[in-house]
């Protein structure tokens, strides 16, 4: 009789193209893993390509640790025109007249940039995937109905133009952001739009990092395959640091015991403990003196 193959489980980086959703992403990776198990970190919208990070089979557990890494996006954004979805894929609204974009210097545009860097207080897009009483802030938009959503502190730690183009009555700014998570692009945009009288919406976007992760290392949404799923111990490590554990501590972490007075091995917050054969036990954390599992990996069948 023959052996069970294993379920395939990892982290799998994948370069989102333009025009397709996120969803579409994972049932492509759904067909060519033949798993129905895989959950993401964050999606990106139709119009935008880049870095989607996966979980796939047990891994997916590893998410909830991944979902709030800061990111890298290089987008482009154009002055002068908005949008009722602040991005190239919704219905124009408004139109600056070419006065007031000529009024608009290379100056003014670097001091509007500089009020949006920092800690902020964040509008998130009104057409956007965030729930309100329930339902989804597009669906809401789409049906006519106010959509009031409430500010969120993000962190913009680099805000940078790295070309400006005036043309046919717009500018066109690209622009490389590094944020936290949570933070709309779009928003940025919008505000920066906004500031400046002119109005504004991001027209191009791409996500290059999340974390340590980054686009370079990712395979397109055509070359999906098993071999490109990195270890979860090797993404746990990663982003939490290693914690090196004996075989019996492994067993005694996977049976929920705690490993009493070694505290201080941690080292940190949260640590991802290793087995000795480089196999993910878990995620532990510190529990006064003591180190407890806060999440357990399952044992993977043997071959």
């Amino acid at each position: 009789m023959a052996a069970d193959v294993a379920s395939p489980s990892g982290i799998l980086l994948v370069d989102k193209p333009q025009g397709i959703t996120s969803h579409d992403v994972v049932s492509r990776a759904r067909r060519a893993l033949a798993t129905r198990k895989i959950g993401h970190a964050g999606t990106l919208d139709p119009m935008a390509t880049g870095l989607l990070v996966l979980g796939v089979g047990s891994a997916t557990r590893l998410l909830t640790y991944l979902v709030g890494l800061d990111k890298t996006y290089e987008a482009t954004i154009r002055l002068g025109e908005s949008t009722d979805s602040d991005d190239a894929d919704g219905v124009r609204t408004a139109v600056a007249d070419s006065a007031a974009i000529a009024a608009v210097t290379d100056a003014a545009v670097q001091a509007g940039i500089a009020r949006l860097t920092g800690e902020i207080d964040q509008v998130p897009s009104t057409v956007s995937a965030i729930k309100v009483a329930g339902r989804r802030a597009y669906d809401l938009a789409r049906a006519g109905e106010e959509v009031v959503l409430a500010s969120r502190r993000v962190t913009i730690s680099r805000f940078e133009v790295i070309a400006l183009r005036r043309t046919e009555g717009v500018i066109d700014l690209d622009v490389v952001v590094d944020c936290s998570s949570g933070t709309y692009i779009r928003a940025l945009a919008r505000d920066l739009g906004a500031a400046l009288a002119v109005g504004g919406h991001l027209t191009a976007l791409r996500r290059t990092r999340i974390g340590s992760f980054d686009v370079a290392d990712a395979a397109s949404a055509d070359d999906i395959a098993p071999a490109r799923l990195v270890p979860a111990a090797d993404v746990a490590a990663a982003v939490l640091g290693a914690l090196p554990v004996t075989a019996d501590e492994a067993r005694d972490l996977r049976h929920g015991k705690r490993l009493e007075g070694a505290a201080d091995r941690l080292g940190g917050a949260v640590r991802a403990a290793i087995a000795p054969d480089g196999v993910l036990v878990g995620i532990v954390e510190r529990r006064g003196a003591d180190i407890k599992s806060a999440m357990n990996m399952p044992e993977e069948a043997s071959a």
